[in-house]
């Protein structure tokens, strides 16, 4: 069993709540432009749980890394980046081809995540409690 460093765990959850607010905002759009469906929200909801996945799971890769040498942990990365990206990929598909999802609802959420660490830099806060220029 992995035991969850603290800043990972911050991190995500950090990275799930701006998933789930800008998720909510998505939703608002599809319903002000009359475009709205379930299979709307269900894709929403597969994508938003796939990005944050895929961001806990490269937190723990990242964990790993730092303990291993240059090479090994260059490796590590490269093949943890490869296995998530096909996973991405895969289950994006079953989503739309099987499931039958809404393939917008299902490819944005997936940006959120780097939406949520923009917004992280801009409001960063330094050490000695002033703001960072």
């Amino acid at each position: 069993m992995i035991r969850l460093n603290r800043t990972v765990k911050i991190e995500t959850l950090y990275i799930a709540a701006w998933t789930v607010i800008l998720s909510m905002i998505m939703e608002a759009v599809f319903l002000a432009v009359g475009q709205w469906a379930p299979d709307v929200l269900f894709g929403n909801i597969m994508s938003g749980i796939i990005a944050v996945l895929n961001f806990f799971l490269m937190c723990i890769t990242v964990t790993k890394a730092v303990e291993k040498d240059e090479k090994q942990a260059a490796l590590l990365m490269r093949v943890s980046q490869t296995v998530r990206l096909f996973a991405i990929f895969g289950l994006i598909a079953l989503g739309y081809f099987v499931l039958k999802f809404n393939i917008i609802a299902l490819t944005v959420p997936l940006f959120f995540p780097r939406i949520g660490i923009m917004f992280r830099s801009l409001f960063k806060i330094r050490g000695d409690g002033g703001s960072e220029q």
